[in-house]
């Protein structure tokens, strides 16, 4: 067969995006994808020139209420009309050389797996972070529509497949946080969202993880995964990420708080 017919007859790509209120990041991302033979966008009704941009590359964008990390990208999947999905935050980059490595092994025609993963890079404070919790950082993104879906605790999503999983080399660029502000702004944002999960599902605010757990996560993310190769920067990540821990279990607290404040008060009016 040749390189021609290999392309032509190669499984088709759904680049599947979901937004609100990334003008500032999103261009970069779908520049990335319109190698892709699909880009669909679902936007949760961003305030600003998000819609706008993302028409400038397909017809497909759509708005819908927000349902949640997961939500969003299992509805996105749905929409997909070609076999192969491929998340895509707006925030990240596909790098050439990770879509070159993809063309080759789609262009091989027969796939012998059902899902790719491949490390994803992150650019902060004026530099790619390279050890730490923040790398290599596995995520598992391209799969056959009929074999894989999101799943996971919010607000951190992941794709699960049924099959064969093939790990490629070549990075995801992440452009996660444009400084410190915004690092913090997140983690906040974050540790609430994973609090009230925790709170619907039952979960109870335990001292055990209030004390110990933040700790634990920064030995693991500047010791054990060698974050502190990267310095003063790679301390910090891992500072932040044990101060989201602490603040994910002083929420969970809150809620119960507030939950008990509010039936003493329903049973004090009953009475």
């Amino acid at each position: 067969m040749s390189e021609a017919d290999r392309i032509n007859r190669r499984e088709k790509i759904s680049a599947c995006v979901i937004t609100g209120n990334e003008e500032a990041k999103i261009r970069r991302c779908l520049e990335s994808l319109t190698w892709c033979d699909e880009i669909v966008v679902v936007d949760s009704f961003s305030q600003d020139h998000t819609v706008e941009v993302c028409r400038e590359f397909t017809d497909r964008v759509y708005q819908h209420e927000w349902l949640g990390y997961i939500g969003q990208r299992n509805l996105i999947r749905e929409m997909a009309t070609h076999e192969w999905v491929f998340h895509v935050d707006a925030d990240e980059v596909v790098s050439p050389e990770l879509r070159d490595e993809i063309e080759r092994e789609f262009t091989m025609y027969v796939q012998d797996c059902d899902g790719y993963q491949f490390p994803r890079m992150v650019f902060y404070l004026g530099r790619w972070i390279r050890h730490g919790e923040w790398y290599p950082d596995l995520k598992l993104r391209l799969f056959r529509k009929s074999a894989g879906w999101s799943e996971g605790e919010e607000p951190h999503d992941q794709v699960v497949v049924k099959g064969a999983v093939k790990t490629l080399k070549s990075p995801l660029w992440h452009y996660t946080y444009d400084d410190i502000h915004d690092h913090v702004e997140t983690m906040n944002r974050f540790s609430a969202i994973a609090a009230e999960a925790k709170f619907r599902e039952g979960y109870r605010f335990r001292w055990y993880d209030f004390l110990f757990r933040p700790p634990w996560r920064f030995f693991k993310a500047f010791f054990l995964k060698g974050g502190f190769i990267d310095g003063r920067i790679g301390f910090l990540i891992a500072v932040t990420s044990a101060f989201g821990v602490r603040m994910k279990y002083a929420k969970l607290w809150e809620l119960e708080l507030k939950k008990k404040l509010a039936n003493e008060a329903s049973e004090s009016d009953s009475s």
